[in-house]
């Protein structure tokens, strides 16, 4: 149980501390990068930021839900994914870097939040954790779905990795509801969808 600990908080370190690595190549990395006038660079910088942080709250979300899961498939099922987001991870840092920006600075407190949020649906069973997955897929799917909408269309690097993204966190969900994800409640999801709101738009400004 030790090691295990010590394993997951070095995890935690390496997503808060170390440079995220990607072993699937950049979407859009031989698309040219066309300058962006400032308003649209620091627009776009902050919505890479934004999503940035969605990737790190959900390393700490699969990491608490991982935790606390019963079902050895199920923990397997969100390592994998664990290991998929690194990759989101790592795309948005760069283009974040790039674009000329930064990470959040309150990524520790996202990390600490989300952290709390997956152990207490990892305890709740594994039909409601799975679901807890899908649900947080489909709501980041949709929100990326906005970020398309307002990044230039001239911005071809960060559509490519926002579409890639997207794909993905939608297979996620899929994958989950296959293994026996049930619907969350409504004041849940809806209780979901406050929360990332209340995220995104801070992190879009720290």
């Amino acid at each position: 149980m030790i090691d295990r600990l010590i394993g997951e908080f070095d995890r935690a370190l390496r997503t808060l501390a170390a440079p995220a690595r990607s072993t699937r190549p950049v979407p859009g990395k031989d698309l040219p990068d066309v300058p962006l006038d400032e308003a649209a660079r620091k627009n776009v910088a902050a919505l890479m930021r934004v999503n940035h942080v969605g990737e790190v709250c959900a390393q700490a979300l699969y990491q608490g839900q991982a935790l606390t899961s019963r079902d050895p498939r199920t923990r397997e099922t969100l390592r994998e994914a664990a290991h998929e987001e690194v990759e989101h991870l790592a795309w948005t840092a760069q283009r974040i870097g790039e674009l000329g920006g930064r990470t959040s600075l309150l990524n520790p407190l996202w990390y600490g939040g989300a952290l709390a949020i997956g152990v207490v649906a990892g305890l709740a069973g594994d039909k409601w954790n799975l679901g807890f997955l899908a649900e947080t897929e489909k709501q980041v799917a949709a929100h990326l779905q906005g970020h398309l909408a307002r990044v230039p269309e001239q911005d071809q690097r960060s559509r490519a990795i926002i579409a890639q993204m997207k794909e993905d966190e939608a297979e996620h969900a899929a994958l989950a509801l296959q293994l026996g994800g049930a619907a969350l409640p409504v004041p849940v999801r809806q209780a979901m969808k406050l929360a990332s709101r209340v995220m995104t738009g801070t992190a879009y400004w720290i």
